[in-house]
C-alpha cells in the first residue's frame, strides 16, 4: 500500500529544547526524535552541542542546518579563545550564533537556544529563533512541542530555583511535550551547567512521568491493572 511516504525529505527534529536559569547556573534540555517527513531517522539522537567548555547549544529545526551552525561557531570561539587566552563568554557565544542565523536567515531553518556560565554573568540563556533574532530570558522553549509547554512554563517557573528543581522542571516539561507532540520523542537528555563544570544526565523513557491517558508498556494485558496512575501537574 501506497503511504505516500517521502524517505528522501530533509531530516528535521520536530522537537522539545528547553533552557532554563537556576540560583547558580543553568539547565539545558532535550528530546531525542529525529525525523524524515513522517519517518523517524533517530530515535537517540544528541540535540544539546558543546560549543565551548562553558557554553552549549540546543537544536531544532533542520538537522543539517543546526549542525553546520554549531561546526562554524565552535571553530569561530576556538580561535577566539587563542586570540584572547581565556574562555569566551556566554554573551560572545549566543550572538556569533546570532550572527550566522541572521546573516544567513534566507536559507536557513534552525532554531537555537544557547546556554552557559561565565565568570562576569553567571548563567545565562539565550534563545535565538527562526529569522536570527537574538533575546535573553530567564527561560527558553523551542520546538514544536514548545506550543504545548507556554501555559505550563507560566505556572511552575520561578525565580531563584535549585539545581534539583531546575532539572526537574526541564524533565517534566520535556516529557510532557513528548505526551502531546507526534513529532518529539525518544528519551531526555540534561546538561547543566555552572561554576563546577558540565554534567550530562541521560533519562530513558521508562524513567519519565506518565502523562494524561498514556498506558506504560506491559508484557501482559493483566500487567495494566496494577499499573499506576497518570501523573498530575
Amino acid at each position: 500500500m501506497d503511504q505516500n511516504f517521502d524517505f528522501n525529505a530533509p531530516h528535521s527534529m520536530g522537537t522539545t529544547i528547553i533552557g532554563v536559569t537556576y540560583n547558580g547556573g543553568v539547565v539545558l534540555g532535550a528530546d531525542s526524535r529525529t525525523s524524515t517527513g513522517v519517518y523517524v531517522a533517530n530515535r537517540a539522537s544528541d540535540k544539546i552541542t558543546q560549543l565551548t567548555d562553558n557554553v552549549y547549544v540546543c537544536r531544532s529545526g533542520s538537522a543539517a542546518d543546526s549542525q553546520v551552525v554549531s561546526d562554524y561557531v565552535r571553530y569561530f570561539l576556538h580561535q577566539h579563545t587563542i586570540q584572547l587566552g581565556q574562555p569566551a563568554t556566554v554573551k560572545v557565544a549566543a550572538n556569533l550564533v546570532r550572527l550566522l542565523a541572521y546573516n544567513n536567515k534566507n536559507f536557513l531553518q534552525t532554531g537555537l537556544i544557547v546556554g552557559g556560565w561565565d565568570k562576569y554573568e553567571g548563567g545565562q540563556i539565550y534563545g535565538v529563533p527562526l529569522g536570527g533574532t537574538i533575546v535573553q530570558q530567564p527561560f527558553a522553549i523551542g520546538g514544536s512541542g514548545s506550543s504545548y509547554l507556554y501555559g505550563f512554563f507560566d505556572q511552575a517557573w520561578k525565580d531563584g530555583m535549585t539545581k534539583d528543581e531546575a532539572e526537574e522542571l526541564v524533565k517534566k516539561a520535556v516529557s510532557l511535550a513528548i505526551a502531546r507532540d507526534g513529532a518529539s520523542g525518544g528519551v531526555v537528555r540534561t546538561v547543566i551547567i555552572n561554576s563546577e563544570g558540565v554534567t550530562r544526565n541521560f533519562y530513558p523513557g521508562d524513567q519519565l512521568p506518565i502523562w494524561h491517558d498514556e498506558l506504560e508498556s506491559h508484557n501482559s494485558l493483566l500487567d495494566i491493572l496494577g499499573a499506576p496512575e497518570p501523573m498530575n501537574i
